[in-house]
Order: C-alpha cells, then structure tokens, then sequence
C-alpha cells in the first residue's frame, strides 16, 4: 500500500517516505508510528494504542510518546502549533487529518506525485561548474568558484538556497533540471562552466527555471585573476536581480565580502579544502598545511583561521590526536583568530563555534556562536548541524534533533551527511531510543564507512539495545581500522558534555560491546 498526501508518498510495502522524488530519512519506529497515524485516520488513536502497536506493550514514558510525535510531524513537514497533518486531541490522543488516496504499487512503477513543492521564496540551487581548463587540477578552482557564489547567495535571508554538498552530489553527471529540481525542491538551477589561464578568468553561467525548462538568462563574465571576487558578484547579481529583484540594496552590499586580498591565499584556501573534503588522516594534515600557508600570505583571513581550525575537530573526531593539550590549545588559537578577523560572517563562526565547543570543551561560547551565526545565515546547512551537536552536548535533545532535520533539508542529497546523521544517532542514544539510534548510525556508517564516531554510537547501542552479537562486530570493524584504539584515548576527550551522565552512559556501553579500556 502507498499512501499519498500533499507532495508525500509512505511506501508502506518498502517502508520509504517521500517528498516528491527525494526519499526523506526517517527512523524505523518514526515511520511505524506514521503509518499507524495515516491507516487509522478515520479515528483519534491514544496513548495506549501506540504503545500496543509500536512498542509492543513496553511501558514507554509520556516523553518518549511526545517525542515520537515531535519526530513523525517533523519528517512531514507539520508542527505541534499548526497542526497541519497531525492533530492533538486533548485527554484523547492523536488523529492524521490531511487528506490520504491510497494507491496499491503496479508492477513496481513509480508514482508521480504531481506539481513539486517549492518553499515560499525564491529557490536555488548552483550547480557544480565544469572545468574547461584542461587541467585537472584546476578542479578544485573551479569548485571553490561555485562554493564562494553558494555562500554568496546564501547570505539572502529571502533566498532558499540548497547546501553545496546536496548541489555537488550531481557533479559529473547529465542532469534533467526538472528532475533536480523536484529532487531538490527548488525552482531555480544556476549551471556553468569555468576556464582559467594565465592571465585570464572566464566564467559562462546559465538560470533555468526548473518548472518549465527555460533558461532565463545566460551569460559570459571575464576578467583578470585579480578581478576574481568581481566576477563572483557579477554571477550573483545578476542571479538575485533575476531571481527576487526587489531584495534590499543593504542586503545586497552584505553579500559581496571579499575574503582576502591575497590571490595566492584564496587559492590555498580552495586546494585545502579540496584535501579536506576527503576524510583520510594524510589529507586532513595536507588541507591544514594549505590553510597554514595561508594564513601566513595574509594574516587576516578568518576563514583559513577557521577552516584550519576544523581539522583539529576532524582529527578529535577520528581518533588522531597525538599531543591533546597542545592540539586543543592551537584549535583554540585559530578559532579565537577566525573571530576576531571574521565576526559577521557565518561559515567562521559556525566553525570557530564548534571547535570552540567540541575540542576546547568551551560549549557556552561555541554555542553563542553558531546562534549568531544563523541569524547571520539562515540558510547554513552547516550551521544548523553544529548547533544540532551542541544541543546534544546540552542535553537538549529534542531541540537538537530539530536542528538535524532543518540541516537535512537544507543539504538533502549530500554525499557527505554522515556528519548529520551521527548527532542525530547521538540524540537519539542519549535520549534511550537504541534502535533509533542505531537506524541513523547505520546510514552513517554507509555514507562514511571509516567513521569512529558512526561506529561507537552504533556499536553503543547495539549493546543497550541487547543486540550483543552485533555490538561485538561493529567493534571489531572499529578496531580493523584502528588496533590501537581504547577507550582511555577519549575518554578525557569528552569534556565538551555539559550532563556527566551521558559520557558515563556512553563508555559503559562501549565496554558492554567490548572495546577495551
């Protein structure tokens, strides 16, 4: 059976939920609970019918019931004030309101869920440029290019702009805009191509209208390597003049910020990012020399203040850390330097504010902000998946798990959501839903394989969960990539918890899964 209402579809057959083309990541339990919701619609079910029916009689607490709740109308886009989808019954329980058509699956073909949700302003999502170099390792230049002219655009609070890792999940690919538009939910394609030599920069971009195919605008912008970050703002006016032309003239002088006045330190800044982008400890040490080299073109830069920051997060996170007090001071010396140089702009202070908080266990600040950080750019997938990690830190896990929803939807598609998807694995296993938890670390652990983070808290909750067998193996994959590995070498690493509770409750579910201490 599929149900289907507004742009969702619940595949009940293949336990897949919908929104037009995209599939939207729930956990297991989130999506019993929906289905249970939509089949008895005709009908308010209570507490004790969920219970019966998801958990199988257990005795569950009225948090954890709410909670479920909170997740389901999450993933369909409603909330406990509208109401939209779901309805609260006082004293009663819960009803599904929307209006449902049943369709049974034909022989395995796919439905088509008709006109594609858009968000209530302008949409976009840029594209990955092609190279036309010839070189191939002009590559990164052309994919520092499109990331400068994402954050630009994503500056626009009155814009909805899609993360550049969801964009860059169709790189190298031919692409149906109409399709990536319903696949992204958005209702416009930035598409182009960049060609640098010597002396000169040429950068071709295209506006299609994904709705209907057309292009709105094409057009040529060249100039000299110094004239780099005017090209930049070239391509981005005349996308926001096209797309929402009666932005405010303010906002629009907001969105040009040149980074540096160093040629040489932007293009450092774009090859470490290259190397850091791919996960391995060489890599990581080869992006923080690049930002390093950087940093000494120009000693203002606060984003290679922050981007060099982040690898010590990355070396924490993977286990690489060999002289923690020295790395957690230098860790903070960047961050505090990417503030001081980049206050107002946002990728520096989400990233200075998680280093600050994960590495230096400085959480209040780190906290204060990625919250400046959002109002700064709302549109920061990034930003709302720190600060999804720092409520888990907090404790404040509902809150958390909503702010990993809002990343999600930002960045749906991007190859890179491991990062995600653990906080919420994380949020859920704090909050004692095992199984849950264990749902989101998997699809962590297939994004990212070689993931420490992803395979404790999975193996963590496989031993709450009782699934001691398979707590056991995820262990022994952890330590196929790291023989050394003990709890002792993070234990002192989990400062950054504001309860001492919750790392108490995690390493002792490591040593029932049996890492060794």
């Amino acid at each position: 059976m599929i149900y289907v209402f507004e742009d969702f579809s619940l595949d009940v057959g293949r336990r897949e939920l919908r929104r037009e083309a995209q599939l939207v990541p729930v956990e297991p339990q989130v999506f019993d609970l929906l289905a249970y919701l939509i089949s008895n619609r005709q009908r308010v079910v209570s507490k004790d019918d969920l219970v019966a029916a998801i958990w199988g009689g257990r005795i569950i607490s009225e948090s954890a019931i709410s909670s479920k709740v909170t997740a389901v109308r999450q993933a369909v886009g409603d909330s406990g004030d509208k109401q939209r989808l779901i309805r609260t019954v006082t004293r009663k329980g819960f009803r599904f309101v929307g209006d449902v058509r049943e369709r049974e699956r034909n022989d395995g073909a796919i439905i088509e869920l008709g006109v594609p949700h858009f968000p209530d302003k302008p949409s976009i999502a840029v594209l990955p440029f092609t190279n036309m170099s010839g070189d191939p390792e002009q590559e990164y230049f052309a994919d520092g290019m499109v990331d400068d002219i994402i954050t630009a655009l994503s500056r626009f609070r009155y814009l909805f702009v899609i993360a550049r890792n969801s964009s860059f999940a169709y790189k190298g690919r031919a692409v149906d805009v109409r399709q990536v538009g319903r696949e992204l939910g958005v209702r416009y394609l930035l598409e182009g191509s960049v060609r640098k030599s010597a002396n000169r920069i040429r950068i071709a971009g295209q506006l299609v209208d994904t709705s209907s195919g057309t292009h709105l605008w094409a057009d040529r912008f060249e100039g000299a390597p110094e004239d780099i970050f005017a090209l930049q703002d070239q391509v981005t006016a005349r996308v926001v003049g096209a797309i929402a032309p009666r932005l405010e003239q303010a906002e629009i002088e907001r969105a040009r910020r040149k980074p540096t006045e160093s040629l040489d330190a932007y293009d450092l800044l774009l090859r470490g990012l290259a190397s850091a982008h791919k996960w391995t400890r060489e890599d990581t040490d080869e992006a923080l020399h690049c930002f390093c080299k950087a940093i000494a073109l120009d000693t203002n830069f606060a984003a290679a203040y922050a981007a060099a920051a982040m690898c010590f997060c990355v070396r924490k996170a993977f286990g690489w850390i060999l002289d923690r007090e020295k790395e957690i001071a230098e860790a903070r010396r960047l961050a505090r330097l990417a503030v001081q140089f980049g206050k107002d702009d946002a990728s520096v202070l989400c990233l200075a504010g998680h280093t600050l908080a994960f590495v230096a266990s400085e959480i209040d600040d780190g906290v204060a902000m990625q919250d400046q950080a959002l109002l700064i750019n709302p549109n920061l997938a990034l930003g709302w998946a720190t600060s999804g990690w720092a409520k888990v830190w907090l404790g404040e896990l509902d809150q958390a798990i909503e702010r990993f929803s809002e990343a999600l939807r930002l960045t749906p598609i991007d190859p890179r959501n491991f990062f995600i998807l653990e906080g919420m694995a994380y949020a859920h296993f704090f909050a004692d839903r095992f199984d849950d938890a264990l749902a989101w670390a998997k699809m962590a652990v297939r994004d990212l394989p070689t993931s420490h983070s992803a395979l404790r808290i999975a193996a963590a909750s496989c031993a709450l969960a009782g699934r001691d067998e398979e707590a056991k193996r995820l262990v022994a994959r952890l330590l196929e990539i790291d023989p050394t590995l003990r709890i002792s070498d993070f234990q002192k690493g989990l400062g950054h918890y504001r309860h001492p509770e919750q790392p108490a409750r995690y390493l002792n579910a490591l040593r029932k899964a049996g890492l060794p201490d």
